[in-house]
């Protein structure tokens, strides 16, 4: 029974518990030897960890490992915590729980689901409006639908993240409608909700969320393309132009080849898609890293993505030293 929780460690903590191996890599010290850094997770997050002896035959001994039992002591680097690994080992036994392990969407997954369904009810495209019953009705897709994760790290990366941020932008979509004129509303509602659904298919989730090999060699974006092609070719008479302006949206929903779109939006629907994404995966992101971040603290560590520490103020709590209460995120349980 796991008993710490990275979520409670706090610098000078003695740590001795399971974790998940999420990553490892070795690399070099000043001397001129290796050392190991690990990143370990359970249901309440990740904490990097840094093995300085042995490192080499400690990362071969770890090579077929998903979790591991750890002998450490917390402490704090660059404003962040991290684990000082006495002992690493490999675990294999059966008699752990994945509920300890993998994160959760807080959320209610059935009524989520509901209230995606029910947007769809008034579109009028009745092309669009078939392909999306196909999905809905497929038990197979809506039951992994529900529970995959949105990422592996960034934004609504736990089990039931894909389909909260799918809620979250199709919400988004339906409350820019009527501010800009022109706008296929349908089809861009629905690109916003099988933009990501090759996910379900580009992670694992049954012990930690990790790239399958199909997800590693094609993407969510390829495998999201093929998923829909699959289910036009069941419905008769779907126009194919309405057809190729839905898959540019979804190849092209990062916004850049740099950023993994093998095109850039080309339509105003896609631009639009690629922006609601942006905004609510980074807002995501961002708030989660605000939560995990030392309390009574007006600004966050470094974070290294956005290559910036990220200021909450003083309204927070920071100024008497009391910890800031979790972001509740977007009203995603209530609403029609």
């Amino acid at each position: 029974m796991k008993s710490q929780f990275i979520s409670a460690l706090r610098a000078g903590d003695a740590v001795a518990d399971v974790f998940v191996l999420q990553e490892k890599s070795l690399a070099r010290k000043k001397d001129g030897g290796q050392f190991l850094t690990v990143m370990l997770g359970d249901r309440t997050g990740a904490i990097r960890g840094v093995i300085w002896e042995d490192a080499e035959r400690v990362a071969a001994a770890l090579a077929a490992a998903d979790f591991v039992t750890v002998r450490a002591t917390v402490s704090e680097y660059q404003g962040r915590l991290q684990l000082t690994i006495q002992s690493i080992a490999a675990r294999f036994d059966d008699d752990l729980s994945a509920a300890d392990f993998i994160p959760a969407t807080a959320r209610n997954v059935e009524a989520m689901f509901d209230r995606l369904v029910n947007l769809t009810d008034g579109m009028k495209n009745v092309h669009l409006k078939r392909l999306l019953m196909a999905f809905w009705d497929d038990a197979d897709f809506a039951r992994r639908f529900k529970i995959a994760p949105a990422a592996k790290r960034m934004h609504h990366n736990y089990l039931g993240g894909l389909l909260e941020h799918t809620l979250s932008m199709a919400i988004l979509v339906k409350r820019i409608e009527g501010h800009y004129g022109n706008i296929d509303m349908d089809l861009l509602l629905t690109g916003a909700i099988l933009h990501d659904i090759g996910k379900i298919k580009e992670y694992a989730y049954r012990i930690k969320i990790d790239y399958t090999d199909a997800g590693r060699l094609l993407t969510h974006i390829m495998m999201g393309c093929e998923m829909v092609s699959e289910k036009i070719r069941s419905i008769e008479g779907f126009p194919e132009e309405l057809a190729l302006l839905l898959k540019h949206m979804i190849i092209s929903h990062h916004g850049q080849r740099d950023y993994g779109s093998p095109e850039p939006p080309k339509t105003i629907e896609a631009v639009l898609l690629n922006h609601i994404d942006d905004i609510d995966a980074k807002v995501n992101g961002i708030r989660d890293f605000m939560d995990a971040s030392p309390a009574a603290e007006a600004w966050t560590p470094y974070h290294n993505l956005y290559g910036r520490q990220f200021y909450r103020g003083h309204f927070n709590g920071a100024d008497d030293g009391n910890p800031a209460a979790p972001d509740p995120g977007p009203d995603l349980d209530n609403g029609p």
